[in-house]
């Protein structure tokens, strides 16, 4: 099926009560580890199993990756491996995932987005094959695929297999918008030389950085190491699918990817939240990454402004609202909410920068990079470069970095296609 526009009543509708329809959506793709299931776990028949995973990891039943290996007779579940935000989901964004025992089935839960981001030889002990099920949200800069990357080094230095259950790329398999990552910003929210947006599911992108020699680590100065990897493809997904096409229940990957919308949200709006004084994006509000607002923006006259610019396949709309947590908690805010009419013809992470214009054009004294002085690091490692930052605060005009910011996108498609699982 071809992506069609995404009309601002469907993505209302869709982001309010889209999960609680799920019964009535015609198309139903079926996850990886359903498909390990129906295999009869092959490849894990005998061996001691390791899992990373969180509570995005089930089926269409909503049934955990956790209990369906635990209660499998062919599989031999040893040990747990928590990312950020824990398996059980139980730790906020960037707390530490402490080790503990999971309640559930008293397995070990080994830390790794703590004081360890790489599994230790210790922690490994034991282990002949490590699962990784996780729902991915299609941007570099969320740290999932940043721990798949270091989990399959360790792995790779160990001698043992990992196996990725591949799930949707909730974006879509067509979409790749950002440079590459450039030597010297190498990060755990920027570890591979692969565009802001990728286009891939993270069976493509875990086959893609094992076989292009991509998984260097988070210097970048590291030599490539190459794992024995499988992936459990799904069955019934096309690059052509939003996540709202697949007919999967959405489980939030972290607390503020609360919807699929949220994950289209995240690399539109996420690089502007790193200038956390400046601008709400709609965390600690209900709609988190969808929106620009601040107490003394007029909204009418940036959605005036916006509106002017014409941006392809993109609307807005004016919001007020008063956060119940983080720095603007109490706080009356005044801005806009976006919505993509044609998400096709959208290029969705520039979103974010054309907002960012609009706002200094109407309010000059209020620089991002003068009001929060001190992130300039962190800005320039989510993009993957300093070009963005050193260009775009000249005058910020979108104009000025597009061309820079779009350049890899064909060089990166051609060599991605290689590893396409889907049509």
């Amino acid at each position: 099926m071809k992506l069609k526009s995404i009309l601002l009543s469907v993505l209302s509708f869709s982001f309010i009560a889209g999960p609680l329809y799920a019964g009535i959506r015609t198309k139903s793709v079926i996850p990886g580890i359903e498909v390990l299931e129906t295999g009869h776990f092959k490849g894990l028949e005998g061996k001691r199993v390791g899992l990373v995973t969180n509570p995005s990891g089930v089926d269409r039943h909503l049934r955990s990756t956790i209990d369906i290996l635990y209660a499998a007779p062919q599989v031999n579940l040893v040990a747990l491996f928590g990312p950020e935000h824990g398996v059980r989901g139980a730790a906020y964004a960037g707390s530490a995932v402490s080790d503990s025992n999971d309640p559930g089935t008293g397995l070990p839960v080994y830390s790794i987005f703590g004081s360890h981001r790489e599994p230790t030889p210790e922690m490994l002990k034991g282990i002949d094959v490590m699962v990784y099920d996780i729902q991915d949200i299609g941007s570099r800069s969320y740290t999932f695929i940043s721990t798949l990357g270091l989990v399959m080094r360790a792995c790779a230095k160990q001698g043992i297999e990992v196996m990725v259950l591949d799930r949707p790329n909730p974006l879509g398999g067509n979409k790749v918008e950002g440079s590459v990552v450039e030597p010297g910003f190498y990060s755990f929210v920027s570890e591979f030389r692969i565009p802001y947006v990728y286009g891939l599911t993270v069976g493509e992108l875990a086959t893609m950085i094992n076989e292009e020699g991509l998984n260097r680590g988070m210097k970048g100065d590291e030599m490539p190491l190459k794992c024995k990897l499988k992936v459990v493809p799904m069955k019934g997904w096309h690059r052509d699918m939003l996540y709202s096409d697949t007919g999967l229940p959405w489980i939030l990957p972290s607390p503020n990817i609360p919807s699929d919308i949220s994950a289209i949200s995240y690399p539109s709006a996420g690089i502007c939240g790193e200038f956390m004084d400046y601008l709400n994006i709609g965390i600690g509000y209900t709609i988190p990454f969808q929106t620009f607002a601040a107490q003394w923006i007029n909204a009418d006259s940036l959605k005036t402004k916006l509106d002017s610019y014409d941006i392809p396949g993109v609307e807005f709309r004016v919001i007020h609202y008063s956060p119940f947590a983080g720095n603007f908690s109490g706080k009356m805010l005044n801005g806009v909410q976006y919505f993509y009419t044609d998400y096709d013809k959208a290029t969705i992470t520039l979103t974010q920068f054309y907002v960012m214009q609009a706002v200094n054009e109407l309010y000059p004294d209020h620089n991002p990079f003068a009001v929060s002085s001190g992130r300039e690091r962190m800005f320039d490692i989510v993009c993957g470069t300093d070009f963005v930052r050193k260009e775009f605060s000249k005058r910020l005009k979108v104009s000025d970095i597009s061309g820079y910011w779009n350049k890899d996108a064909a060089s990166f498609k051609a060599i991605s296609k290689k590893y396409y699982m889907y049509d």
